[in-house]
């Protein structure tokens, strides 16, 4: 029998979400429902908010959650009910062309709910990164729940569900980010301080952290940030490389996703070096860079989806880090909110007061 429950809706493009009544399904094959305890709210619901994705609206948002599985559809046999899981919006499917090559983090079919999850009236809803989860109960894929070690707080380790887990694997999976190495992250939000911790956690030596504001780059030097550049105060590719001994970073890993941030990137690496870009740009922007600039240079210019992660890899491994202090998910957690402060919370995020607000429920 499917439930009405709460949650949080963007009706029409660059409108104030509301709180509405969700109808969710009873779990079909290969589905499972799971109950919220904790979603953070994250960039890309405010990219959804205004359009900046798609216009699929309605859109049910949230994504960055942690919560226990309630029921299971036919053939799930992975996670059961009573299971404390992190969601994640790429449940590889194990058969396409990058999953038979040993690649499923690069999964071209990922999976999601087959059901819709609808408004009282039966329209049909979209949901954020296939989840949706600014809400009392959400259906997802099965596989989508990743299962982690119970004893975490729900309001840290939900935010391995996209933020700081994008931030860690762009530099550790996707940039590669070893000991001894330089690097310098461009935006220092959620993303760019989980790159900065994930570049401390890698053996990076010299980390510099980018920003315009103040305390964000504070705040970056408390997750492990050597360096920090104002960069309405400084030149950027200038700073860097003074700070590398004149050759610029290894890795430079851009939080941004604007053309002039990434234009930046490019030139604060070393010869040789790898950009990645992590942060997500609008559908109308573009860049253009010398070709013989990408030739000259050399080394690698990549994007990171998700950090390049493996859910069922490093989900449960970040979270063994954080219940042994290695990983400090609870710094990321500014403030705790109720499901009727989403819109307050997105305010707070254009303002840059918070890292992350994070939705608890009861």
């Amino acid at each position: 029998m499917s439930q009405r429950v709460n949650g949080v809706i963007a009706r029409a493009k660059g409108a104030p979400v509301e709180v509405a009544t969700i109808i969710v399904p009873d779990p079909g094959p290969g589905e499972a429902v799971v109950k919220i305890q904790a979603c953070g709210v994250c960039h890309t619901d405010l990219h959804y908010r205004e359009g900046g994705i798609n216009d699929d609206f309605p859109f049910l948002l949230g994504h960055e959650a942690a919560g226990i599985v309630e029921s299971v559809g036919a053939g799930v046999t992975d996670v059961v009910p009573g299971d404390f899981v992190v969601l994640n919006w790429r449940a590889v499917c194990g058969d396409c062309r990058a999953c038979r090559k040993g690649k499923p983090w690069y999964c071209f079919n990922t999976h999601n709910a087959t059901q819709k999850m609808t408004l009282e009236d039966g329209t049909e809803l979209s949901p954020a990164l296939g989840i949706g989860a600014f809400v009392e109960k959400t259906l997802v894929h099965a596989g989508q729940c990743t299962k982690v070690n119970p004893r975490a707080r729900p309001a840290a380790v939900g935010l391995l569900g996209c933020g700081v887990m994008a931030g860690i694997g762009a530099a550790i999976n996707t940039g590669g980010v070893t000991r001894g190495d330089s690097v310098a992250v461009i935006g220092c939000g959620g993303v760019g301080d989980g790159a900065i911790v994930g570049s401390a956690l890698a053996g990076a030596t010299t980390i510099i952290a980018v920003d315009t504001d103040p305390q964000k780059l504070e705040w970056a030097r408390k997750f492990g940030a050597t360096h920090t550049v104002n960069a309405r105060e400084q030149d950027v590719v200038t700073a860097v490389q003074e700070l590398t001994g004149g050759h610029g970073a290894d890795v430079v890993v851009e939080a941004v996703g604007r053309p002039e941030t990434y234009k930046t990137a490019f030139y604060a690496r070393d010869l040789a070096g790898t950009v990645v870009l992590v942060g997500v740009p609008t559908p109308e922007m573009t860049v253009e860079l010398p070709l013989l600039d990408i030739f000259g240079r050399g080394g690698a210019l990549k994007s990171s989806w998700y950090g390049d992660c493996l859910p069922t890899r490093d989900f449960p491994m970040l979270t063994e880090l954080y219940l042994q202090g290695r990983l400090d998910l609870d710094a990321f957690v500014s403030e705790e909110i109720r499901l009727d402060q989403v819109e307050d919370a997105f305010t707070k995020m254009h303002q840059g007061g918070v890292l992350r607000s994070v939705v608890l429920f009861s």
